[in-house]
């Protein structure tokens, strides 16, 4: 298991890092309605996915849910084969819909994939289909009864969705879900690991 466990009780909530000057405003932030009973709840983490100890994390997985390249091979990696095997057993998800399975070797107890679009900025459907990954994802731990999860940035990478777009439908579909569900939702985190994700929610972040 690569680098230190992360316990989900030391990430900080939004809230938090606003309140230490870590998140500082500025003039495109307005994109994202501000909530500040959603930023008691999100949180904000700059590091490998694969370290969290949550009740979840999200992968940024293809439809066949059978592992790739990027933060999807790493989570398949560091849980192990029986993450591979249960995944075969799912027969797949569609664009924009979400699985969940176990975490395995993972100090997260259960993986929620979820399979993002590829980008297309001609049409709006690329952010109907990403904002269904977040929500499905959202929904699935609900109905787990999960406390804490963590989403990686899902269809930045190898399928194009451009980083500051993609944190907006982000920011802006927890926000909405938090401001409406109460439920058992107690931390939800924005993972980022590459600059360009780094600076989009830096910037994003309402």
């Amino acid at each position: 298991m690569p680098g230190s466990v992360v316990p989900a009780e030391k990430i900080p909530s939004i809230a938090a890092l606003w309140r230490d000057a870590k998140l500082l405003p500025t003039s495109l932030a307005s994109a994202v309605p501000k909530s500040a009973s959603a930023n008691q709840r999100a949180a904000l983490f700059r590091g490998d996915i694969t370290t969290l100890q949550v009740d979840a994390i999200v992968n940024a997985a293809n439809s066949s849910l059978l592992g790739g390249g990027g933060v999807d091979g790493a989570i398949h990696r560091a849980a192990g084969r029986e993450l591979l095997q249960e995944c075969r057993g799912l027969g797949g998800c569609p664009t924009g819909q979400a699985r969940i399975t176990k975490g395995y070797d993972l100090p997260a107890r259960h993986v929620i994939h979820a399979v993002g679009p590829i980008y297309d900025s001609d049409s709006d459907e690329s952010e109907w289909l990403l904002r269904g990954c977040y929500r499905s994802s959202l929904e699935l731990a609900a109905v787990n009864g999960l406390k804490s999860l963590a989403f990686s940035g899902i269809s930045t990478g190898l399928y194009g969705y451009p980083s500051m777009e993609a944190a907006v439908v982000a920011c802006r579909t927890v926000r909405e879900y938090l401001d409406e569900n109460e439920g058992p939702l107690e931390k939800v985190v924005f993972v980022t690991f590459e600059e360009k994700d780094v600076d989009a929610y830096n910037v994003m972040i309402p």
